[in-house]
């Protein structure tokens, strides 16, 4: 058998990848052609031929309000032929490298092979939920509550500019860059429309598509919904259920939906259902310049001795100061008051530990009740959220 080689893929290659991509996934995956200005694709071929690769996409993502360099990877495969050989593990090593010389200190993936993505150091930090709606349920509450919007259609930079506002209230969604709309909009054929009362800003951006069903009627998929207040929200719900002469339901895409109870405390009758899916996962590459990129709360002050764990399986020892809404990682000889696993690193980083019993019952080994519990206070004020899709 013929030696490994890998390249970053030129237009030959891009091409050979699609129709690799097609052959591994039983169907063509269309963001190798949508996105093919924008990703980095890297290849592994042998005797000529195109037996893996991947795109890597560098963004930002959210942490703590401040955008952090993410190396996000999506759309891999490995020829039927070839697996079973540990080729993905490699061909990870060969995606993230130009993007972490290219200033990626954390990565994002989503994957239904968790397993695979532990082994290599990411973790998922929350659950992902897809959300599925009688439209006239939402149309016989929400529509007593939402009163005094106007909607209008269209994307404009002041919506835009309010979706970046409130991705910094969260964990993880992208600094979305200056193509990405329109790169999802094409993709995705999604409608888009803005709320605000009369003579104030823009409070409200919701993103949908239709699915025809077979015989009669639709439904309504929602891939963005963006709300400044409770009264937002509610007015974009009950503009949903004014959907009810069309569409039966409304369904909420993975992740799309953000982790407030608004269905929870709005229906009168609970008849939602939530499907599982999997999560996106997160990897913390250069654990320094994570720490010191993230936003952190500005009345946490603190200054605790902490061990990581380092992909070789040992432990290093860190000084974790955190003041004034900055921190900073630093070598330290002091044995540490808390131990993180890599993986285990990552969920904290992302908020995911909502309290000290969620993160000793995750595994993390702690000295002390109260030191755990300021850390956790550090990184939980925001919680952890990606709506966003690659």
């Amino acid at each position: 058998m013929s030696e490994l080689t890998f390249a970053q893929a030129d237009d030959d290659l891009w091409d050979r990848y699609d129709q690799l991509a097609t052959r591994a996934y039983g169907h063509r995956i269309a963001d190798i052609t949508h996105l093919r200005e924008h990703a980095d694709l890297r290849v592994a071929m042998r005797g000529g031929r195109v037996v893996a690769g991947g795109l890597g996409l560098l963004v930002d993502q959210f942490f703590g309000g401040a955008p952090v360099p993410s190396a996000c990877l999506g759309d891999g495969c490995v020829a039927p032929e070839e697996r079973g050989e540990h080729l993905a593990t490699t061909m990870v090593d060969e995606r993230l490298r130009p993007l972490v010389e290219r200033g990626a200190v954390i990565s994002a993936i989503t994957t239904s092979s968790t397993g695979y993505a532990r082994r290599l150091g990411w973790e998922a930090p929350t659950n992902v939920l897809a959300w599925s709606v009688a439209t006239d349920d939402l149309k016989s509450f929400f529509t007593s509550t939402g009163g005094g919007f106007g909607v209008e259609h269209g994307l404009t930079e002041e919506a835009e500019a309010l979706q970046r506002d409130l991705a910094r209230q969260w964990n993880g969604p992208l600094d979305r860059p200056a193509w990405w709309n329109g790169w999802k909009q094409d993709k995705n054929q999604l409608t888009t429309y803005r709320f605000a009362r009369p003579g104030h800003p823009t409070a409200g951006l919701l993103s949908l598509t239709t699915k025809r069903h077979e015989r009669h009627g639709m439904s309504v998929v929602v891939h963005d919904f963006w709300a400044t207040s409770p009264a937002t929200a509610a007015a974009m719900m009950a503009f949903l259920g004014r959907h009810n002469t069309r569409a039966r339901t409304i369904e909420f895409r993975r992740g799309a939906l953000p982790p407030y109870p608004t269905l929870l405390h709005g229906l009168r009758h609970h008849r939602a259902t939530a499907e599982s899916w999997h999560p996106w996962m997160l990897r913390i590459l250069n654990a320094p310049e994570a720490i010191r990129r993230r936003g952190w709360p500005a009345d946490v002050t603190t200054a605790v001795p902490i061990e990581i764990e380092d992909e070789t399986g040992g432990w290093g020892r860190w000084m974790l100061e955190i003041n004034g809404g900055a921190a900073e990682l630093s070598p330290a000889r002091s044995e540490g008051q808390v131990a993180f696993t890599r993986r285990q690193l990552a969920v904290w980083y992302a908020g995911g530990y909502r309290s000290a019993t969620s993160a000793r019952m995750a595994g993390v080994r702690a000295l002390s009740d109260p030191t755990l519990s300021t850390l956790v206070r550090s990184t939980a004020h925001l919680e952890p959220w990606l709506p966003d899709h690659f």
